[in-house]
């Protein structure tokens, strides 16, 4: 049997990289039997929340989560994971050359898909905002109630 954990995963921010900024994260998990079970997370007001910063920052929540619900799993049968991924390609350096922003984040997202990846095979699919209504919409109303 082969365990399937399908996340989906966004991030938001209100006045994006500014010092009032509000920012969240939000990691969607689709139940197999139907039913989603969502995590979120309100960013630090330093360094100031940016979208960039959320959407890593949930890439962040959805793998720290799915590590934990594989090990609660059955170590015989394989498993799959599949969320949004676009990052750690190129050296640390964006195509213009420089610095990839928000490295700390992606460096922390890294070590946790290492993890996963020793528990199983993990697969990436970016989706169109259009199918990712759910995390979007948690991610909104923590930012709407704060």
């Amino acid at each position: 049997m082969v365990y399937r954990m399908e996340i989906y995963v966004d991030g938001g921010c209100r006045g994006n990289g500014q010092p009032d900024a509000i920012g969240t994260a939000a990691a969607v998990f689709a139940g197999q039997y139907g039913g989603l079970e969502g995590f979120t997370k309100v960013l630090p007001q330093h360094p100031a929340p940016t979208n960039q910063r959320a959407e890593i920052t949930a890439i962040i929540i959805a793998l720290a989560h799915a590590i934990a619900k594989a090990n609660g799993l059955d170590a015989r049968n394989p498993r799959c994971v599949q969320w949004i991924y676009k990052w750690t390609q190129n050296g640390w350096t964006n195509a213009a050359g420089f610095e990839v922003a928000n490295r700390d984040l992606v460096e922390q997202a890294v070590d946790l898909d290492g993890r996963l990846k020793e528990l199983g095979t993990v697969r990436y699919t970016w989706i169109p905002r259009s199918e990712n209504e759910v995390a979007d919409r948690l991610c909104n109303e923590v930012m709407d109630n704060l």
